[in-house]
């Protein structure tokens, strides 16, 4: 009798990723008024989010800690085993528990219930059994039931992580539109790595002071084109006797200019400055300069307040190696 053949990895992957997406978008029809009540909950939390769970659903959990954290949300995880040998005292009054048990029945967080209610800490519940011993206790349950696992054993959690993983996702992204929380905030929460970078304000990057080509607009242009070539950034700005931005000289501004006049050097800045140049304020992205000067066709971007007073100038070089590209 032959040995029978297992199926190819390919198939069985196809499968798994069928089963578990079909999970994620089956939750859609279970939101409800519950998932509302959760997200107002977490809001008003004076304390933090405490996420806990068991297992798969406990390093879920931790994921959800940390998105929650980063995105505006005092959360920490409690693990349910270690809290009742000395850890239960990170949990504190005016925190509230969001706690993750497929089964509902997770014997190491009913064992933190009697905690909970003597502090008076609210309790969200992430379960697949409604009648379950933690949904029942709950203050608000969110259902994650799925039809089926992706473990061809219909053992190992496959597919209830994912949905938990999905709703716990979605739960912050809602709390993090509840709170009005924004890429300024973002930006506070992620000063490092490649988000920090990809967050740098304008103002971060741009030269200031000196540094900045400028000429006034009875400036001689003998003089500004010493100034553009002094400063190495291949333009100057012209500003009126108030400091406010009038106008620019780039490199290909001067080509142009000495292919039509060859008495250039007679004439002001001011008589041959581009009217109007592109401008950015410090506050600003750096990703919002590199799309002004891609889709402009322009290496430097100069930086004004609300009142056209120049504050800086941010050169194309200045936003190489952020990650922005």
């Amino acid at each position: 009798m032959s040995a029978k053949r297992s199926p190819e990895p390919r198939a069985v992957a196809r499968k798994v990723l069928e089963i578990e997406a079909a999970a994620v978008l089956g939750l859609v029809e279970q939101l409800d008024d519950t998932f509302d009540q959760a997200v107002e909950l977490l809001r008003k939390t004076p304390g933090r989010v405490v996420c806990s769970g068991m297992g798969k659903s406990g390093i879920i959990m931790k994921k959800l800690a940390a998105t929650l954290s980063s995105t505006g949300t005092p959360a920490l995880f409690l693990h349910p085993a270690e809290a009742v040998h000395g850890d239960l005292g990170m949990l504190a009054a005016g925190d509230t528990v969001l706690a993750a048990s497929y089964s509902g029945s997770t014997e190491e967080i009913l064992r933190l219930l009697e905690t909970m209610k003597r502090l008076g800490v609210a309790l969200v519940a992430i379960t697949g059994n409604a009648a379950s011993p933690l949904a029942r206790s709950a203050d608000i349950h969110l259902n994650v039931t799925i039809d089926q696992e992706a473990c061809p054993l219909d053992l190992a959690p496959t597919a209830s992580t994912t949905a938990t993983l999905a709703l716990g996702d979605a739960l912050a992204m809602a709390l993090l539109e509840a709170k009005g929380f924004t890429p300024d905030d973002f930006a506070r929460l992620h000063p490092g790595g490649d988000l920090g970078k990809k967050l740098s304000k304008v103002r971060d990057l741009m030269h200031t002071g000196a540094d900045v080509p400028k000429v006034t607009e009875s400036t001689p242009m003998r003089d500004a084109i010493y100034e553009m070539s002094r400063k190495k950034l291949g333009i100057t700005a012209v500003t009126d006797d108030h400091d406010r931005l009038t106008g620019c000289i780039s490199d290909g501004d001067l080509r142009r200019l000495l292919e039509q006049d060859d008495q250039l050097l007679q004439l002001k800045a001011g008589d041959c400055m581009k009217l109007d140049p592109r401008t950015i304020e410090g506050r600003e992205l750096a990703s919002a300069a590199l799309h002004i000067m891609e889709e402009f066709r322009i290496t430097s971007l100069f930086v004004t307040d609300q009142t056209g007073l120049l504050e800086g100038v941010v050169h194309l070089h200045d936003l190489w190696g952020l990650e922005l590209f």
